[in-house]
């Protein structure tokens, strides 16, 4: 059998390689397993009763959770979720306290998206004076969000963010609120609505993992390759320069 020598220099990068690629694959996976698990939940829930806030209130686990409510907009403290794109288009979403009467209680509703072609020019949207009856569902971001900048704590409203924190929100405005968004169902006062449930679907992640799986196999190949093909020349070329007898 052909002995196996790759070298000291190959052996180092693909032990310096070959655990994060296979790493990066696991976690896709895990990844994928999540984002299955997340829109089960949605899919089941979207189809029960709605909650009411003080029923909501009692849930350890809100996420996707329809609520139901009545009360009114808070048209002083609106936030303007920015680079939000719909149909290759840029836009902000549209979120506002709202005060729940029957509870008392704080919630930040996001009223959907609007167009937001023209930068020079501020986002137009109108606020409902009287009291509303809405339904809308908790959102619960998945991971972590990544803020660009912090969120104002004073300055002119509405003011645009590139993440919403509702809890930060409320400590802010000296409320008792809810601790996460909630997103409207079509209704009085919505805009355009359709959200995705999550940003990336199981299926990317998976194609994601393939590929660093691809190229973890790739690299123990070539490993391989050259292991048998190093010892294979230095074979040729100790055959070459071996010396003839005498005659």
């Amino acid at each position: 059998m052909r002995p196996f020598r790759p070298g000291w220099l190959p052996t180092l990068v693909v032990l310096a390689l070959l655990p994060g690629l296979i790493a990066l694959g696991c976690w896709q996976l895990g990844r994928a397993e999540q984002k299955r698990a997340l829109l089960a939940t949605y899919a089941e829930r979207s189809i029960d009763a709605p909650l009411s806030t003080a029923q909501l209130q009692q849930r350890d686990d809100s996420a996707f959770r329809r609520v139901h409510l009545y009360g009114r907009f808070d048209a002083e403290h609106s936030l303007l979720l920015d680079n939000r794109m719909r149909d290759g288009q840029a836009g902000v979403e549209l979120l506002q306290p709202f005060h729940d009467q029957p509870s008392g209680l704080w919630l930040l509703v996001n009223r959907g998206w609007l167009a937001w072609p023209d930068r020079r020019v501020p986002v137009h949207f109108e606020t409902p004076a009287q009291a509303l009856a809405l339904d809308a569902s908790v959102y619960v971001a998945p991971g972590s969000t990544f803020q660009l900048h912090p969120d104002p704590a004073g300055g002119q409203w509405p003011h645009l963010l590139t993440a919403i924190d509702a809890a930060q929100l409320w400590q802010q405005l000296s409320r008792e609120g809810f601790a996460h968004e909630l997103r409207m169902q079509p209704g009085p006062a919505a805009y355009r609505l359709d959200w995705p449930v999550v940003a990336m679907g199981p299926e990317k992640h998976l194609g994601y993992a393939v590929q660093w799986f691809a190229l973890a196999a790739a690299l123990v190949l070539l490993y391989l390759y050259f292991g048998w093909h190093n010892n294979k020349k230095e074979n040729h070329h100790g055959r070459h320069h071996q010396p003839t007898g005498s005659a």
